[in-house]
C-alpha cells in the first residue's frame, strides 16, 4: 500500500473527449485511418438521450442539449477517444490551432508515410507536406504533419524516432506511447 508521500496527483491521460457530428462516420474513419479499436458504447440510439438540468450542469452545456450518443475507442497504447454525437441549437464549427482552448490531438506514428495513407483513404485532408518538428524534437528522422478530419477537427501525427533532446532545465523527459504489446 502506497503512503502519501508515494502518491501521485495525477497518474495520466484517461481519454480525450471529442464532439462529432455523426459518430458512426467518426468511428470508421478511426477505425480506417488510425486502426481505432471500439471499446464500448456510452450511449446508444437505443437509449434515452442525456438532457436536462442536472445533465447541462453537470457537463456544462447550454440550456435544451441533448447527448444523443456516446463511445469508447482505443488508438494504439495511449489514452482512450470519447467521442460524442450532440443536438444543441449553440454547437459551433470545430476550433484551430489559433484558438482558445483544446485545439488538436497528436498521434506518435512509427511509419508516418503509411499512416498518411490511411488517413487521406479514410477521407482526411493533410494541410501540407511532411515537415520537421519543432525545436528539441528536431533529431534526426523526425516528422511531422496535421490534417483535418473529414467533419473539420486538427489532428497531428508525428514521428521522432531518435527521440527528443532536452534544455538543462528540463524536469522530466516527454512520454512517448510503448509499441502495442496486445
Amino acid at each position: 500500500m502506497m503512503d502519501n508521500a508515494h502518491k501521485r496527483l495525477t497518474r495520466g491521460i484517461n481519454h480525450i473527449g471529442l464532439t462529432v457530428p455523426d459518430l458512426e462516420q467518426a468511428t470508421a474513419f478511426f477505425k480506417q485511418a488510425l486502426d481505432a479499436k471500439f471499446v464500448y458504447n456510452g450511449l446508444t440510439t437505443d437509449d434515452e438521450p442525456r438532457k436536462g438540468a442536472t445533465t447541462e450542469k453537470q457537463l456544462g452545456l447550454s440550456t435544451g442539449t441533448r447527448v444523443i450518443k456516446q463511445r469508447l475507442l482505443r488508438i494504439g497504447n495511449g489514452a482512450n477517444l470519447e467521442l460524442f454525437e450532440i443536438v444543441s441549437n449553440k454547437q459551433a464549427s470545430p476550433v484551430g490551432l489559433e484558438d482558445i482552448g483544446w485545439n488538436h490531438i497528436c498521434f506518435y506514428v512509427d511509419d508516418i508515410e503509411y499512416t498518411i495513407k490511411s488517413v487521406t483513404s479514410a477521407g482526411g485532408t493533410l494541410l501540407s507536406e511532411v515537415h520537421e518538428n519543432s525545436r528539441h524534437e528536431d533529431t534526426e528522422g523526425n516528422a511531422s504533419v496535421y490534417f483535418t478530419t473529414p467533419w473539420g477537427s486538427l489532428v497531428e501525427l508525428q514521428s521522432i524516432p531518435n527521440g527528443y533532446y532536452y534544455p538543462e532545465n528540463s524536469e522530466t523527459e516527454t512520454w512517448i506511447p510503448q509499441a502495442d504489446s496486445q
